[in-house]
């Protein structure tokens, strides 16, 4: 075997060196020969004399050189084997289904298995599933945790093709077979450090007293300044007991800066400094609240001073009462679990019917518009912006696409009467086409773009104006030339009423406008037993001052038998979920405007004892519809918002999409089972 083996490359021109110079002796011994002759052949005799030692040594050495180089091979083969097995990065050998072929001392080590083990790399490692193996790059790099050690895994493809080209057993020249060479590199120590690292990083973060004045007001003038200093106190303890800094800015303003750690322990406790802050009594009848607003992981110090101003905005914005924590990427909420507290000025008011007043008269066209499918107080917004933008002599249109059953009878007063203009209702494409440089768009009643009448009209128009009265979630329309968002009011109604006093003397609204814009107080206020507060009722007395009439408005909103019957359906088909939340189903069939009666039927359950929250679900043009009703015990917008919804405290809905009726049922009673393990509900 080893005779039949040749040699090649350079060894095998080394070892043919002496025949070679042989050879050449041979040519220069004929030149010798045609000098003298007998020197040619002493030098013949010399010449196969050295031809028979160079063949019997080339004959004797040949196996003996082989040995050694066999010998060598086997060494170094073993030698490299060594040196992978005793490697210190955990290394290992894996097929191209990810099962375990080969590996070192190092793998075994950490993976507490012994040689021999042959089974998936998924069973040691559940992240590597097979779709993360490499198959179209040649290396992937992904982020691994066993036990106590994180581990950056990188896994190269080693291609089998010229070791099949080269070997006796497999025929197929195109063989395309791969293993995976899989390192582990331990970086428990740098996350660690990375981790500890930026818990220290800053964070910045602001406290308001959300009912300063009022709770000042409910206490004696002499125990007043006790009242802020057990207040100051109570709010420098907490943040000194996790090593930040307070500074007072203002009577009832505070900046707040701490570390990063320091805020995921306020996250992990649900900043109970929320609740704690209410425990301050000394006579006073109204408990003080706050609002907090945190931003972090900005990329400077500045950025996340306004993060920390935007969270504090949006805490205001959705009522006051809670935590908000705002990064780069996302926004947390906290708290909201009170009802929110009624301003009893009208200061606020007075101050953006003026400069309503300023961004109109300063236009030549005004568009309205609401959410998707309008509601009543949507609609009775949009007719009393209507009627302030005709007593400024200024074109106006209201844009509606689909208009609902409750909506219909009101918007029948307006069509078709000569009092009102043939273009006051107008789609989302003539609004599209009505809009220009000099258009103010006022949006009521909502304040997410997305569930706008026409999302396309907030980019075309430049002057945009937003009056609501829900809770900012997230999604808020940006770059508004007036925000007037008051969630504490009962209807986008009650808003547009009180500005409707102050934007002009003498204005005085039709009987058809009081009618819509009381209808609309009247549907969202339940007949003045949800968020009902003193505004609203004064806002009501100055539209029956100026021809709203009870009785009218009454009869607009008289179901019919099928709708009647379907509302009572879902009641009696509700749910009791965990004892206190009601689950049910409205049905859409032959009727015009079913989410308007799940609503109307969430109201009616909470009628039932011991109920805290309903949720009733409608199916309606390939969506399924959430309508959630609470009193005063759960935050129905809180959960909604889990769903990509929200709304007030009280009352709140969201959409789902691709999704059935029963899995969107499933769907609310695990995000209550969470939120209440979660300690979010009680």
């Amino acid at each position: 075997m080893k005779k039949r083996i040749k040699i090649k490359g350079r060894l095998r021109i080394y070892l043919q060196s002496s025949l070679m110079l042989g050879i050449l002796l041979v040519f220069a011994n004929l030149g010798i020969y045609l000098m003298d002759y007998r020197s040619g052949l002493l030098l013949t005799v010399a010449l196969l004399f050295y031809f028979a030692v160079v063949f019997i040594l080339m004959f004797y050495n040949k196996p003996v050189i082989m040995n050694e180089l066999i010998s060598f091979a086997t060494q170094y083969g073993q030698i490299q084997k060594r040196l992978l097995r005793e490697m210190e990065i955990p290394y290992a050998l894996l097929d191209e289904a990810g099962k375990v072929i080969w590996t070192n001392k190092a793998f075994e080590t950490v993976v507490h298995k012994e040689k021999g083990y042959h089974k998936s790399i998924t069973t040691l490692f559940p992240a590597l599933t097979k779709d993360r193996l490499p198959d179209e790059e040649d290396e992937t790099e992904t982020e691994l945790e066993f036990e106590e050690l994180e581990f950056t895994a990188k896994m190269k493809r080693v291609s089998l093709r010229d070791m099949a080209a080269n070997s006796d057993i497999f025929q197929e020249p195109n063989y395309k077979g791969y293993l995976i060479a899989l390192y582990l590199y331990d970086e428990t120590a740098l996350k660690i450090a990375l981790r500890e690292n930026d818990n220290q990083s800053l964070a910045v973060g602001m406290i308001y007293l959300d009912n300063y004045e009022e709770a000042l007001e409910s206490v004696e003038e002499v125990r007043r300044s006790l009242l802020i200093a057990l207040i100051d106190r109570k709010v420098n303890k907490y943040i000194a007991a996790l090593d930040g800094i307070t500074k007072k800015m203002e009577k009832d303003k505070y900046l707040v800066i701490l570390r990063k750690e320091s805020v995921l322990q306020l996250e992990e406790s649900k900043f109970d400094l929320l609740d704690d802050v209410k425990t301050v009594n000394i006579g006073n009848e109204m408990a003080v609240t706050l609002s907090i607003g945190i931003g972090l992981d900005g990329l400077t110090y500045a950025q996340n001073y306004e993060f920390s101003r935007t969270a504090i905005d949006l805490a205001l914005g959705r009522g006051g009462d809670q935590a908000v924590v705002k990064t780069s990427d996302s926004l947390t909420y906290y708290g909201g679990k009170s009802q929110q507290v009624e301003k009893n000025t009208r200061v606020k008011a007075r101050v953006k019917a003026h400069a309503l007043n300023e961004i109109i008269s300063s236009k030549d066209k005004v568009i309205v518009m609401g959410h998707r499918l309008a509601d009543v107080d949507s609609f009775g917004a949009a007719i009393g912006i209507y009627r302030i933008a005709k007593s400024l002599s200024r074109k106006a249109h209201i844009v509606i696409n689909d208009v609902t059953t409750s909506v219909r009878p009101l918007l029948d007063m307006f069509q078709n009467n000569p009092e009102y203009e043939p273009d006051m209702i107008i789609d989302s494409a003539q609004a599209v086409e009505s809009a220009g440089n000099n258009t103010v768009l006022i949006v009521v009643d909502v304040n997410k773009p997305s569930i706008t009448e026409c999302p396309e009209l907030l980019r075309l128009c430049k002057s945009i104006v937003v009056l609501d009265h829900h809770r900012q979630g997230a999604e808020t329309i940006e770059n508004a030339t007036l925000s007037y968002v008051e969630p504490y009011a009962s209807s986008a109604c009650e808003m547009v009423t009180e500005i409707l006093q102050y934007i002009k003397e003498g204005i005085r609204p039709r009987s058809e406008e009081a009618d819509s814009m009381y209808a609309g107080i009247i549907i969202d206020t339940n007949n003045f037993t949800t968020k009902t507060g003193v505004r609203t009722f004064e806002a009501a007395a100055y539209l029956r001052r100026n021809g709203a009439d009870v009785t009218r408005v009454r009869k607009l909103f008289r179901e019919d038998v099928l709708e009647y019957k379907t509302k009572a359906d879902a009641v009696s088909q509700a749910e009791i979920y965990r004892g206190n939340y009601a689950i049910s189903v409205c049905s859409s069939d032959g009727v015009k405007s079913p989410t308007i009666l799940g609503a109307q039927a969430a109201n009616e359950l909470l009628n039932i004892k011991g109920i805290k929250a309903s949720f009733i679900l409608t199916a309606y043009q390939g969506k399924i519809y959430v309508s959630a009703r609470s009193i005063d015990e759960v935050n129905v917008q809180v959960i909604m918002e889990r769903l990509g919804g929200g709304g007030h405290m009280n009352i709140a809905g969201t959409q789902m999409e691709d999704i059935s009726l029963k899995e969107a049922v499933k769907v609310i009673k695990n995000t209550l089972d969470r939120m209440i393990e979660e300690g979010d509900l009680t």
